[in-house]
């Protein structure tokens, strides 16, 4: 009789400013689903998905923290043993983005170089509105070592993609295909 092997569980926190669009991110993966009534996340959420891969099953935990200041000391014990920290900020707000700096190395400081951190810009349906380029995004990306995505909640651009950082975090160092 084969032996079963306990279900593998990792950590996705989800950082960044408020009214970036953390939650609605996570909602658009968890549900395919957008809100349009916006509701600030009061602490913390937390969500939990069963993902197929290849060959294994893992369970994705996704913690949705608030980005208002006064929440800010709760921050360090959800990064502290975390897979995978998403750091969230809006295309249309500049200073959503020069706080990303802020949160990766808030990441740093907690997890060293022992987690996968990917920058994430989102609300690139608000094109008349963008403060953010892409190539801005990039750039602090490489400049920071990061892994770098553009989303949209919602419009469910690049939500699929984004998971695909998590999954492969799961695969085996050979099969891991991104790059950042």
């Amino acid at each position: 009789m084969a032996a079963v092997s306990p279900l593998a569980k990792y950590k996705l926190v989800f950082l960044g400013d408020q009214s970036v669009g953390k939650t609605s991110i996570i909602t658009r993966f968890m549900y395919d689903k957008f809100d349009t009534t916006y509701q600030a996340t009061i602490g913390i959420d937390f969500l939990s998905k069963t993902m197929y891969l290849e060959d294994r099953t893992v369970r994705l935990q996704l913690w949705d923290t608030a980005g208002q200041e006064r929440f800010r000391s709760l921050i360090p014990s959800y990064i502290r043993d975390s897979s995978v920290a998403v750091i969230v900020y809006d295309v249309a707000n500049r200073q959503s983005f020069l706080n990303t700096s802020k949160w990766i190395e808030e990441v740093r400081t907690e997890r060293g170089g022992d987690v996968i951190i990917v920058l994430v810009g989102n609300k690139t349906d608000l094109v008349d509105k963008r403060q953010v380029s892409i190539e801005d995004g990039d750039g602090k990306a490489r400049e920071s070592g990061v892994m770098f995505i553009e989303t949209s909640a919602k419009a469910g651009f690049n939500i699929k993609l984004l998971r695909c950082p998590g999954w492969k975090l799961f695969l085996p160092q050979s099969r891991r295909t991104w790059s950042m």
